[in-house]
């Protein structure tokens, strides 16, 4: 169960997408590289669960990352994530267009990022998050902080805590138990 106090839950009360970074948070920031040049990266599937919940309770998923990748073009259509950036440093603009497509307020989006290049996005949002092992200046700037590091579960636990937020944790548990 996620505990929170008052300010906490009106923010993620209010969320309706969750826009999140690749590279230190939907994956431990490393890249593997063979021998051909082909990259690498591990997703956590308890984060794809999450998401999966995220998107049946009706709230959008998108994800706005510095690099391109394969991986990251699979790994977003399993999880039917419809908004993807991908070779965006500056973060920002990638950001407006997403509000802009979407209708969506920034105080209706939670951004969880790494590392500097997202303070652009992270300063704008209703729920800034970094993850356990940002940067201190990112860290410095969130609205709250996962208790797990990047591609291990902390993306798992931001959803949690808007499910919680929302009320929506128990009903979903309730399905499934159902089921």
């Amino acid at each position: 169960m996620t505990v929170m106090d008052a300010a906490l839950k009106q923010r993620a009360s209010n969320i309706r997408m969750l826009v999140l970074d690749v590279d230190g948070v939907l994956t431990d920031g490393k890249l593997y590289i063979d021998h051909a040049g082909n990259v690498m990266k591990a997703f956590n599937t308890r984060d794809g669960l999450g998401i999966k919940v995220l998107q049946r309770c009706g709230i959008e998923v998108a994800v706005i990352t510095g690099m391109e990748s394969e991986a990251v073009v699979q790994r977003m259509a399993q999880l039917d994530i419809q908004h993807v950036y991908q070779g965006r440093q500056k973060k920002l603009d990638a950001f407006l267009h997403l509000l802009e497509v979407t209708g969506l307020d920034a105080q209706q989006i939670c951004f969880a990022g790494d590392d500097w290049i997202d303070l652009p996005v992270l300063l704008r949002v209703g729920l800034a998050v970094s993850v356990a092992d940002a940067e201190d200046r990112v860290k410095d700037q969130a609205h709250w902080i996962t208790k797990r590091n990047g591609g291990d579960g902390a993306v798992r636990e931001i959803c949690n805590l808007i499910l919680a937020a929302q009320d929506k944790d128990q009903i979903i548990l309730d399905e499934i138990l159902a089921s």
